[in-house]
C-alpha cells in the first residue's frame, strides 16, 4: 500500500470515527477519492503536496469529457476539498488545490409547462363564489396573466393595481420595479375578489391577497392553494406558481416570437435567462424559419 492510499484510509477512518458519518457516506468519499488516486497514478503525482489547482482542473475536465454529470463532479470536488482540509489539519500539505476550482455548469433543465387547454381548465374550473375560491382564482389569473414570481405576487398591495389602465406595479428581484399589463379576465377576477372581501368587512388591509382572518397570505399558503386546484382539476404533474409563470412566458413567446418583450415582462436582467426559462416548440421554429429565411421560402 503506497503512502497516498494510506492517507486516504486515515481520512476515511477519521470520517467514520470522529465525524460519525454513516458507512454509506464514507463509502461515497472512498469511491470519489479512488478516482483521484487513479488520476494521480496516471499523472505520476506520487505525493499529495505535488498536486496543484491546475491538476485538479485537468482531473475535473477529464471527468466531464467522460460524461460525468455536473452534480456528480460537484460532489467529487467537495470530497477532494474535505480531504485536503484533513491533510492541512494533519500538517501534510500547505494548501487546498481544489478550493477555487469550479465544476462545469450543468445543463439547465426547462421547467415543465402547462398547455393552453390545461391553463383554461385550471382557471375556469376554479369557482369564484366563495371567499377562498374567488381569491385563489384571482391569484392564479394574475400569475398567468402577468407572469409574476411567487414572492412578487405575495407582496402585492391594493395600491399596486391600476384598474383603469389595467396595469400592475411589481417589486421584483433586487428591489427592481416594473410595470406589467394585466389581462381582462384577471382584472375581472380581481374585481370580483375585492368586491367579495369588501362585503365581508375587510376594508383596512393593504395586502392584495389576504387570509380569512385578514392577514397577508404567505408564499407557502399560496403554493398550497395553487397545488390544491391543480389536483382538483386532475392535472397529473404538480401545479405550482412557477409553472404558471412559465406557462405565461411560453405561451407569450409561442404566439409572438418576441423574446425581448417576454424578457421585459418577466423582469429578467439577462436575456439568456429568458431563453432558458421559455421554450418554443420545434414546429413553431421550423415555421418561422420556412417563412423568413430567403433560401427556405417555398415558391
Amino acid at each position: 500500500m503506497n503512502e497516498q492510499q494510506q492517507t486516504i484510509d486515515a481520512f476515511l477512518q477519521y470520517l467514520a470515527q470522529e465525524k460519525r458519518m454513516s458507512p454509506h457516506t464514507v463509502k461515497n468519499y472512498q469511491r470519489d477519492l479512488n478516482y483521484l488516486l487513479l488520476f494521480c497514478e496516471q499523472s505520476d503525482l506520487i505525493v499529495w503536496q505535488a498536486i496543484k489547482s491546475s491538476h485538479i482542473r485537468q482531473f475535473i475536465s477529464q471527468l466531464h469529457r467522460q460524461g460525468l454529470a455536473s452534480r456528480s463532479i460537484q460532489r467529487q470536488l467537495s470530497a477532494i476539498r474535505s480531504f485536503y482540509r484533513f491533510l492541512i489539519r494533519e500538517g501534510l500539505v500547505d494548501n487546498n488545490p481544489a478550493q477555487t476550482v469550479q465544476a462545469p455548469k450543468g445543463e439547465k433543465r426547462l421547467p415543465s409547462t402547462l398547455d393552453v387547454d390545461q391553463m383554461s381548465g385550471l382557471l375556469d374550473g376554479t369557482p369564484q363564489n366563495t371567499f377562498i375560491g374567488g381569491r385563489d382564482r384571482a391569484m392564479m389569473e394574475l400569475f398567468y396573466s402577468s407572469g409574476l414570481r411567487l414572492a412578487e405576487l405575495a407582496r402585492l398591495n391594493l395600491r399596486d393595481v391600476d384598474f383603469g389602465d389595467q396595469l400592475i406595479h411589481v417589486l421584483g428581484k433586487g428591489n427592481k420595479q416594473r410595470i406589467v399589463p394585466v389581462g381582462s379576465k384577471a382584472i375581472k377576477a380581481l374585481q370580483n375578489w375585492l368586491t367579495m372581501r369588501y362585503e365581508l368587512g375587510f376594508l383596512e388591509q393593504s395586502a392584495l391577497f389576504i387570509t380569512q382572518q385578514g392577514g397577508r397570505l404567505g408564499v407557502r399558503s399560496i403554493q398550497k392553494r395553487v397545488s390544491y386546484w391543480g389536483k382538483k382539476q386532475g392535472i397529473s404533474d404538480r401545479v405550482h406558481p412557477h409553472r404558471l409563470r412559465h406557462a405565461f412566458a411560453s405561451h407569450m413567446l409561442e404566439a409572438s416570437g418576441d423574446l425581448r418583450a417576454v424578457q421585459e415582462l418577466l423582469g429578467h436582467a439577462d436575456i439568456s435567462t429568458t431563453q432558458i426559462y421559455t421554450h418554443v416548440d420545434f414546429q413553431h421554429l421550423a415555421k418561422v424559419y420556412d417563412n423568413a429565411h430567403p433560401r427556405a421560402k417555398k415558391k
